[in-house]
Parts: C-alpha cells; sequence; structure tokens
C-alpha cells in the first residue's frame, strides 16, 4: 500500500462551484469580522484557521455549466459593490415566454410571475466561478484544482476528510511511470458541493441514509451551445422560454435564449429525465429545437464557440436529504436545492454556502462539530429565504407527471396557492424507473427514423454529438481506469438490448456509449468512449436498470468550459 500524504485543514469544501466558493469566502470574511470584533472588545480569536477547496476541473470554472439567469440578492449580500465588479453578462432587459409549434412561436399574452427576471443578471457561470475563486484565494482560502475527491473517510461515522484519486494509474489499475498516489485530507467539517448527483454525496446519503422518507431524487439535463451571431440579433439580456416543440406533450422540459455580451447568444433544451420514450435523445431535439424557424433565424450567419450539457435536481423541497451528518454538510446541487419552477440555483446553491459559513464559525468557536452542533445549516437554510422559496415550489415538478397541459394546469394552481396541492405532497419515483419499453411505444423493437424522429445533421446549424463534443473542449487521459463503471455489460447486451435498444446511446450527450455488432460473430458488445464525458451524470441518474455508475476520472479529466 503506497504511503499517503495528509494534509491537516480546519474546514474542506469539495467542489469548486458557486455554493462552495461562496461558503469559503464568507467564512473567511465572517472570521476577519470576528477577531476584528474581538480585538477591539474581548473574546476568543480564531487564528491560523486554514480552509480549502477541493476541484476536479483543470481550472476554476472548468465544469461550471448553467442555464445562467442569475437572481442576484445571494451574491450582494457575499460581495456589496458585486454589480459593479464582477463579470455579469447583463441586467434582464426583456423576456418573452413562447409556446412553439413545428413551425410557429405564439407568445404567451403575460409572463409566468415565477418567469419573470426583473432585477436578475444572464452571466457566464463559468466565469463567475473563476471570479468567485479569485476573490476566495485574495482572502485566504487554498483552492485546488486538478484533484477529484474519490472517498469520503470516516473516524467511526463522523467525516473526517476526503481522499483523492491516485494519478497515474493505467486502464488496468497499475502504477505508471508518472504513477502519483492521492492524497488523504483531514478536516474538522468536511461540506460537500460536487453540484448535480455528487459522487461523494451520493456515498454519505446512502451510508447515513439521510434520504430516509424523502421523495426520490429526479432530475433534468440541459444540453446548450454559445453562439456569436450577427450585430444587433439579440440585445444582452434578452431572456426567452419556450415550451412545445420539439418536446411531446408527455415530456418534461423546453427551450431557453439568453442574449449575452459581444453579441453571443446561449440557446439550450432542458428535457426532464422522468421521461418514458426509450427512443428519446436530448441532443437531437436539441437539434431540432435548433431548427425551428424563430430559432434558425437567430443563428443564421451565425457561428458556434461552445457546447455543453448538465444535468439539474428538480425533485424539489420534498427531495431535499438530511444536510449535516457528525463533520460534514451538504450544499447547492449535492444538497438538491435547485427551484424547478423558476429554473434556477445559483442564488440557492450561494445561499446554502453562506448559511453553512454561519454554522461553521460558531462550531469553530465552540470547538464543536457533531451533527447537533451543525444541523443549526439546515434550520437555518430551510427557515430562511431559500427554504420559504423551495418550498412554495415543492410540487412544481411532480404536477406535470401528466404531461405539458395537465401540469400548466396545476402548476399554475400550485402558484396561486403558494405550492398547495389537493395533495399536501405529490411523491416521485426514481428516473431510472420511468422508461417503457420500445415495442410497447412504437408498436415494434426497431422503430424508424421517421417515427422517433431523427434527423441528419447539416454541420452548420445543427451538429452531431461528436462534432459538438469538439467545442466543449473535453479531454480525458486515455490510459487511466474507465470511470463510467457499467456493472453487468451481459444485462447491456441482452435484456437492456432487447427491451430498449440500448437508451444510453441516446440519453447521453457525448456519445459516451456505443453498441456495436460484431460481424463475424453476430455478437454486440457495449463500447464506453469515457474520454468523451462531459461529466453531466445522465448515465448515473437514467439508466433503466442502474447499472452504470459515475465516479470521477483521473483530476483534470472532463470539459473546460469557459463562456458558460
Amino acid at each position: 500500500m503506497e504511503d499517503r500524504e495528509i494534509l491537516e485543514v480546519d474546514v474542506l469544501f469539495v467542489g469548486a462551484g458557486v455554493a462552495s466558493l461562496s461558503g469559503a469566502l464568507h467564512l473567511m470574511n465572517r472570521i476577519h469580522d470576528h477577531n476584528e470584533t474581538v480585538a477591539s472588545g474581548g473574546g476568543k480569536p480564531l487564528e491560523d484557521i486554514s480552509v480549502a477547496v477541493l476541484e476536479k476541473g483543470a481550472y476554476v470554472g472548468a465544469h461550471n455549466l448553467s442555464g445562467a439567469v442569475m437572481i442576484p440578492d445571494a451574491l450582494k449580500a457575499l460581495v456589496p459593490d458585486a454589480e459593479k465588479t464582477a463579470p455579469l453578462e447583463a441586467e434582464v432587459a426583456s423576456e418573452d415566454v413562447l409556446f412553439l409549434t413545428r413551425d410557429r412561436a405564439l407568445r404567451f399574452p403575460i409572463t409566468p410571475p415565477f418567469l419573470q427576471n426583473h432585477g436578475a443578471y444572464v452571466i457566464s457561470l463559468s466565469r463567475l466561478t473563476q471570479w468567485l475563486g479569485d476573490l476566495a484565494e485574495e482572502s485566504g482560502v487554498d483552492i485546488f484544482p486538478g484533484f477529484a475527491g474519490t472517498e469520503v473517510l470516516y473516524e467511526g461515522r463522523r467525516v473526517k476528510g476526503v481522499r483523492t484519486g491516485d494519478k497515474g494509474v493505467d486502464e488496468e489499475g497499475r502504477p505508471k511511470s508518472t504513477f502519483e498516489p492521492g492524497i488523504d485530507l483531514h478536516a474538522k467539517v468536511t461540506v460537500f458541493g460536487e453540484g448535480t448527483r455528487g459522487s461523494l454525496a451520493k456515498t454519505l446519503i446512502r451510508k447515513h441514509r439521510l434520504n430516509a422518507g424523502r421523495n426520490a431524487e429526479t432530475y433534468i439535463v440541459g444540453v446548450k451551445e454559445v453562439w456569436e451571431v450577427p450585430e444587433g440579433r439579440i440585445e444582452p439580456g434578452k431572456v426567452m422560454h419556450t415550451a412545445g416543440y420539439p418536446l411531446k406533450p408527455d415530456t418534461y422540459g423546453g427551450g431557453f435564449v439568453y442574449g449575452m455580451g459581444g453579441n453571443r447568444v446561449t440557446i439550450g433544451l432542458i428535457v426532464g429525465l422522468d421521461y418514458r420514450d426509450p427512443a428519446m435523445d436530448p441532443h437531437r431535439e436539441f437539434q431540432k429545437f435548433k431548427l425551428h424557424p424563430r430559432m434558425a433565424g437567430l443563428l443564421a450567419g451565425g457561428r458556434l464557440l461552445q457546447y455543453g450539457a448538465k444535468t439539474a435536481p428538480v425533485g424539489g423541497y420534498f427531495a431535499i436529504p438530511e444536510l449535516a451528518v457528525d463533520g460534514g454538510l451538504l450544499v447547492g446541487d449535492s444538497a438538491h436545492l435547485f427551484n424547478s419552477q423558476k429554473i434556477k440555483g445559483i442564488h440557492t446553491a450561494q445561499h446554502s454556502g453562506m448559511l453553512a459559513a454561519e454554522t461553521i464559525l460558531e462550531a469553530l468557536l465552540a470547538d464543536d462539530f457533531s451533527q447537533s452542533r451543525l444541523a443549526g445549516y439546515p434550520s437555518r437554510l430551510l427557515a430562511g429565504d431559500a427554504g420559504r422559496e423551495l418550498y412554495r415550489a415543492r410540487n412544481f415538478h411532480q404536477a406535470f407527471h401528466r404531461g405539458l397541459y395537465w401540469g400548466v394546469l396545476r402548476g399554475g394552481v400550485q402558484y396561486l396557492l403558494g405550492g398547495r396541492d389537493w395533495n399536501k405532497r405529490l411523491y416521485t419515483t426514481p428516473d431510472s424507473e420511468s422508461l417503457e419499453a420500445m415495442h410497447a411505444v412504437y408498436g415494434t423493437a426497431d422503430p424508424t427514423d421517421e417515427q422517433t424522429g431523427d434527423i441528419s445533421y447539416d454541420g452548420e446549424l445543427t451538429f452531431t454529438r461528436e462534432a459538438d463534443n469538439y467545442y466543449s473542449g473535453v479531454s480525458h487521459e486515455e490510459n487511466q481506469p474507465c470511470h463510467l463503471q457499467v456493472r453487468d455489460r451481459q444485462i447491456c447486451v441482452t435484456t437492456c438490448w432487447e427491451t430498449y435498444r440500448s437508451p444510453c446511446t441516446r440519453f447521453c450527450p457525448a456519445k459516451v456509449y456505443e453498441m456495436r455488432l460484431d460481424e463475424e460473430t453476430q455478437q454486440r458488445e457495449l463500447v464506453v468512449n469515457f474520454t468523451n464525458c462531459l461529466h453531466c451524470k445522465t448515465c448515473d441518474v437514467k439508466d433503466p436498470f442502474d447499472n452504470i455508475t459515475w465516479v470521477p476520472p483521473e483530476g483534470e479529466g472532463g470539459p473546460k468550459y469557459t463562456m458558460v
């Protein structure tokens, strides 16, 4: 067994997203404020407190992709002059909500209140995260990019810290000449802010049964591109949300368009991963969305700059797990803190990080890091503005279980009644359980391209997954263990193929999975092109046999986002 370096810190944040960075920065600011107060009035100072942030991406912001309309209340509380100093693209100037048919765009006469974005900003989340990282480092936080947390360390049942992954291991798990063992980071408090479907958060939740009695977690996947369009085509701060085409009425989701600075526009499609159609292909549906006359006219004469994909949790208030254990806290998307009604989670994530920091400060002063002490964080969060906002949207996503039109009606009634429904709590099932058999949907195991809505790709407006992936900057060291762990490949070539015709080859937005047929033996084989992986976690969520587990690859691998 290799000797591992042990690095002792007081507080460790895992994942350099907005939740962790806001928490780390706020904690350092509050420690500074506390020590100033102590210096002038007496009391116990907090000296030499070490705060660290661990990030698997090559740099802070490399893995941060989002719909990028941000409510600024949390940011302004964290950095009072943020509206002047933060890299905000534009304040929302105008907004439309459209219902799309194949050829027409029908504008809603009024924008639903929960989609009104007055006072919000269009942002580049990658750039905002980089900016927050710089502020955190200036305040004294240590940030370690390029290191993936792969294991939660325990002392009994108390979280003791995190182990980072080994580097320089070949595909068979053998050390290469460049081998470097991972580091054990020990902390008094470890904050898990890994984003959606965090690999460490999953194990923490399972070990401590933090989701007992909660709704099943459910997710959306957003597939998105950034374009440069001709000058004057769209104003900075223009926001559009769409429903309808190209999604079927029984599929949750819709499109979005955000005007950014520099004649850039973000365009994307959200698809609920509780969809039933085994032939559903979110990337393909996004390409069809761009073919709509309204979108094609917007993009005509432009050029693609960047592509990406990300999942977000939409299970709502009743899916939030317990957020505190001995020595550990959950924040942001890892804690399922996302408002599906507003399609926003950035400000909620920041609130969670900052409230976690408030509780950690108290724990440091008391030298008590037990669950009972750290429970002050979920109490603050759920009783505060963020918790009340999530509670008002507690049944929203579930209202769409029977389709778009019923969901609009039921969701509207919920909004008017403050989230109440004729059932107090609407339940959910895991997204992995929602697929119907191919034959049940199409009357055949092998539907035609016309039946499934497949299209051709012109390389100018519409792109194959392989072509799009080039614009994500994704890269991984090829000679390493595959980080997409398929538990039983026999299921893939038998039951899954026979029932669903390998849905992983369609729901993955990066063409990681391919089903190949050996011409000589006529045997099928699942090929996993893990170097294409965008770290969106769709496969971990949607596989109908829970047969795929996403774990972190070697640090620095994955996409390299800059504009989105």
